[in-house]
């Protein structure tokens, strides 16, 4: 350790730079292993190239589409706004639906993922979390739709159900897999002290885990909004249905219109919640 002194000839101490060890640790961590790198690759590709041919991607028969997708585009010019009464009614509903099944969305997210993170719940509750949650997640969310459709009828308030429950599956994976990864010191010491469970959850998880449960919540919101333009596809409410007469009527106009206020609704969401992880980042 040398010593410096300043402008006010006061002395003190200059940090000492990383010992050899900790330097060696520190380039071991940026360090690609070599043959398991070269091994990987070629795997890579292969599978990479097995999946274009099962999927059946083709280049030339995207660009001989161009021509077509430019058709598509050119009929849509220009917008027919005669009928925003009705495009501001349905995004007014759009938007409240989002508001409703991002709520109870993510707080039943919230309590199922207590249940699937490993450093909270027991072994006999963990496990059957996962399941669930992977079972709703495999089922998509126009299935749930038409589910509550017939149990409750058209309206938003089946695409709100359909939201809901889809939303346990998403984002209740990545509220456990947040609150999984906080710091250990806390926790381990509320626990040296004697801390009951809820005052482990309450007070040494939960903290830290929160901003990273806003900013999910806030993209559950967003993907919410888009999903209820979906959804409204099978008569869940929102702004679907009216997008998919507009396309069966060959209205291109209206459908014009009605795809310029969808994209800047979203852009107005997407501006609020950046500006909200911000200031809680």
């Amino acid at each position: 350790m040398t010593l410096t002194t300043d402008p006010g000839s006061r002395t003190k101490a200059a940090p000492a730079g990383p010992t050899a060890a900790e330097r060696a640790r520190l380039e071991r961590a940026f360090r690609i292993p070599r043959t398991r790198f070269l091994i990987g690759l070629p795997i890579a590709a292969l599978v990479l190239f097995w999946s274009f041919a099962g999927a059946q991607f083709n280049f030339l028969k995207l660009g001989e589409g161009a021509v077509n997708m430019g058709d598509f585009l050119m009929r849509l010019w220009p917008p027919d706004f005669s009928k925003f009464d009705v495009i501001l009614r349905l995004l007014i509903e759009t938007f409240q639906m989002a508001i409703v099944g991002t709520v109870l969305g993510a707080g039943l997210s919230l309590v199922v993922a207590f249940g699937a993170a490993s450093n909270i719940a027991p072994k006999w509750l963990y496990y059957p979390s996962r399941w669930v949650m992977n079972i709703i997640r495999s089922v998509p969310d126009l299935v749930f739709a038409l589910m509550f459709v017939s149990a409750v009828g058209l309206g938003p308030f089946a695409g709100i159900l359909a939201m809901t429950l889809g939303s346990i599956g998403s984002i209740g994976k990545i509220f456990a897999e947040a609150m999984e990864a906080v710091d250990r010191g806390p926790v381990v010491a509320m626990e040296a002290v004697g801390a009951s469970k809820r005052q482990i959850i309450q007070y040494g998880i939960l903290p830290q885990a929160a901003p990273l449960l806003t900013s999910y919540t806030l993209l559950l919101f967003e993907g919410n909004v888009r999903g209820a333009t979906i959804l409204g596809l099978v008569g869940a409410g929102g702004i679907g249905l009216e997008l998919t007469t507009a396309m069966r009527m060959y209205d291109y106009g209206h459908l014009s219109a009605i795809i310029i206020c969808i994209i800047l609704l979203v852009t107005l969401i997407d501006q609020g919640s950046a500006l909200i992880r911000r200031r809680i980042t």
